[in-house]
């Protein structure tokens, strides 16, 4: 009488080949991963920066004919929100990402800028940190040269 099955060598040889197989897509499904993440936040800040351009829009002075921005809870919180509840609210995170937005010069308005950031929550959530301001150009540099500023490299 025969006996069938998988002999331990067999088995070895099946879990050697599948360990290989992860070693080789793991680390390309991180990449791609972060990848995601990043695109989510430029993303992310140029709706923030449309947002801010319609809060200001919104909200003229009638002292100086020049509106104010607003910070990421004023964005969400007026009626209709400019930004959706995960955006709209402070300290707001997003795909690894955490998000800051403020008015430069809330208690004059006279020459009225806002900023935005983007930063990496963990070394796996991406691997470059985001800034916008008024003039709609998105930045970014090395997570470890961070955080982003008005001076760092514009996207594409």
């Amino acid at each position: 009488m025969k006996k069938s099955g998988f002999t331990l060598i067999e088995l070895m040889i099946v879990v050697a080949i599948i360990a290989i197989i992860a070693a080789i897509a793991i680390p390309n499904l991180l990449r791609s991963r972060m990848a995601a993440n990043e695109a989510s936040a430029i993303g992310s800040l140029r709706t923030i920066s449309s947002a801010q351009i319609q809060y200001q829009a919104a909200n003229i002075s009638t002292v100086n004919g020049v509106g104010a921005f607003g910070t990421l809870s004023e964005l969400g919180g007026v009626t209709p929100p400019f930004l959706d509840t995960v955006l709209g609210a402070a300290g707001a995170a997003k795909a690894g990402y955490s998000f800051v937005a403020n008015d430069t010069d809330p208690a004059t308005n006279q020459a009225p800028d806002f900023t935005a950031t983007a930063t990496t929550q963990s070394e796996n959530s991406g691997s470059r940190d985001f800034f916008v301001d008024t003039t709609g150009v998105v930045r970014g540099v090395a997570r470890e040269n961070g955080p982003a500023t008005s001076t760092d490299v514009p996207l594409n």
